[in-house]
């Protein structure tokens, strides 16, 4: 599960960054031609074959035709990639240089993401601060699950600077709060290195992974990310990446600002 917030920074003191809307009927016109005075009828002189009548007169005896139930869901095949293989997306080239997404291997990388993790501006948001293990608890319940949720360190020029979280956003506990749809990918975004912070960093990148997932995941139509609504700066650099306020939602622990990058307006935002 996601932390307690994921925030991208813009500003100097901003050290964390993070991740649907709403789902009209169109109009019947028997015809199409017709003008308001015929919208305004309420009734018609039609004259019905006599087998139609027949037909009718048939079904009710036979009594109301029960609703159909919707489909089943289908299951998730065993040994199916949620994420499409998060860890051979490959780089994507940005304003600020070349960025990969390596997902986390705790041997290596445990250290680095702790010491981020205790840097009072990002533990106020994750709150997986603190000399216990709660930082290795987090990655290695991600790593152990079934692969709905991907820890990933963002290299820059093949330098680590960044930690994320890619994660199927309708199968997460998110998913309760906003009407999801099925292939919803959710960032939760981390801006290591203070000296990486409010220079628009967070923005840029946001938008490069944003790509990369729409990109990557044909199947996913919508990018979610749920920023601390007290994170001004992280919400503001998700709507300088594209995205935009869907929805106040409020997951465990937090009122959240949902943020929402479509496909569809991808290239207009």
């Amino acid at each position: 599960m996601p932390p307690s917030d994921t925030s991208a920074d813009t500003s100097a003191d901003a050290g964390a960054d993070a991740g649907t809307d709403p789902r009209n009927a169109p109009r019947s016109d028997a015809d199409p031609g017709a003008g308001p005075e015929a919208d305004s009828q309420d009734t018609l002189d039609l004259a019905l074959p006599g087998e139609l009548l027949t037909l009718l007169a048939a079904n009710a005896e036979a009594g109301p035709v029960p609703p159909a139930l919707p489909p089943a869901p289908s299951p998730t095949p065993a040994g199916e990639d949620l994420l499409d293989r998060v860890g051979d997306w490959g780089p994507a080239t940005t304003g600020a240089g070349t960025f990969h997404l390596v997902p986390v291997r705790v041997d290596r990388d445990l250290a680095l993401v702790s010491r981020w993790m205790n840097d009072p501006a990002v533990a106020a948001f994750w709150e997986l601060s603190g000399p216990g293990t709660a930082t290795e608890d987090h990655l290695r319940a991600q790593l152990g699950g079934d692969g709905r949720s991907v820890p990933c360190l963002g290299l820059l020029d093949g330098t680590p600077m960044s930690y994320w979280e890619i994660y199927r956003a309708d199968l997460d506990p998110l998913a309760r709060h906003y009407p999801a749809r099925l292939h919803d990918t959710g960032i939760h975004l981390l801006i290591g290195g203070v000296a990486d912070r409010g220079r628009g960093l967070g923005t840029i990148l946001l938008r490069a992974v944003s790509d990369l997932v729409l990109d990557r995941r044909p199947s996913c139509a919508r990018v979610v990310a749920e920023p601390d609504l007290r994170n001004t700066p992280s919400v503001s650099a998700f709507l300088s990446a594209g995205f935009r306020f869907s929805a106040e939602v409020e997951p465990p622990g937090k009122k959240a600002a949902l943020m929402v990058r479509d496909r569809a307006l991808r290239n207009l935002l």
